[in-house]
């Protein structure tokens, strides 16, 4: 479900309220830059250096535990009006990263009825302390059953792309954090807006809900709002661009057989 962020229209704060008012969730104020200056997660283009030892692929963050053969089934309105589905699969596969860790391999997959849309293959990785780690991503966009673009495609520690936090360790509010960077190409960031939201989806009523704040230093005018609940994980994102109808919400979670989602990208299997 990392695949980047949607446009918006006018204060944060107010919308992010009037969003999440609809949503039916109750988040924490939105920090003072006092709050967010403090944060000790990466930010930007600050560099770090990570130990391969202290990481594993086995993700068990109870915000999105990446258990093998788990997929999560999506319904997405995008802010065009168009119905999608997209499927999120956490394979059997593993990946071992530029800078020596070895990550996850999840397959995130858009459907415009019968044809792919878009193929991705995301590298996601857990330190000892519990926070999920985004480590790049191998992506292409379809047409026609062609691949059009690979833009958005990066490896940390590949020509500067830097890894970045999908979900801290202990999210608390106001925390701030780089998702991802590749200067020019990838420059995600997130913030902790609540660990106590409430969510609805076709899949049911979600409590103590990890409520994110996504935007994108490449294009300031884009937000989006995910919510993450304990034990299953992203179940709606809400585009916060005066496109109150663009959502996307879980529809389904099941176990696949081994192997699926692991062909080359525009077959997912």
């Amino acid at each position: 479900m990392k695949r980047g962020v949607r446009p918006f229209v006018g204060a944060a704060v107010a919308i992010a309220c009037s969003v999440v008012a609809l949503a039916g969730c109750t988040p924490a104020p939105r920090p003072g830059p006092a709050e967010a200056t403090s944060s000790p997660l990466p930010s930007g283009d600050q560099p770090v250096t990570l130990d391969p030892a202290h990481f594993t692929a086995d993700i068990d963050n109870p915000y999105w535990p990446m258990k093998p053969g788990t997929r999560w089934t999506y319904r997405e309105i995008d802010p065009g009006g168009d119905d999608l589905r997209v499927t999120v699969v956490a394979t059997s596969d593993t990946r071992k990263i530029a800078n020596g860790i070895t990550a996850r391999v999840v397959r995130d997959t858009v459907f415009r009825g019968d044809q792919i849309v878009e193929d991705t293959f995301d590298w996601y990785a857990q330190d000892d302390e519990g926070a999920i780690w985004y480590l790049g991503e191998d992506t292409a966009e379809f047409e026609n059953g062609e691949i059009t673009s690979r833009e958005g495609s990066f490896e940390a520690g590949v020509d500067g792309a830097l890894p970045g936090i999908l979900i801290p360790a202990d999210p608390v509010p106001g925390l701030r954090y780089r998702q991802e960077y590749y200067a020019g190409q990838a420059e995600d960031n997130g913030e902790v807006l609540s660990t106590h939201a409430m969510a609805d989806a076709p899949t049911g009523h979600y409590t103590d809900v990890l409520l994110t704040w996504d935007t994108d230093a490449l294009e300031p005018d884009v937000a989006e709002l995910k919510f993450y609940a304990p034990d299953v994980g992203p179940v709606l994102a809400l585009d916060a661009a005066g496109s109150p109808g663009a959502r996307e919400e879980l529809t389904g979670i099941d176990q696949v057989p081994d192997g699926t989602g692991t062909q080359p990208l525009g077959r997912p299997g």
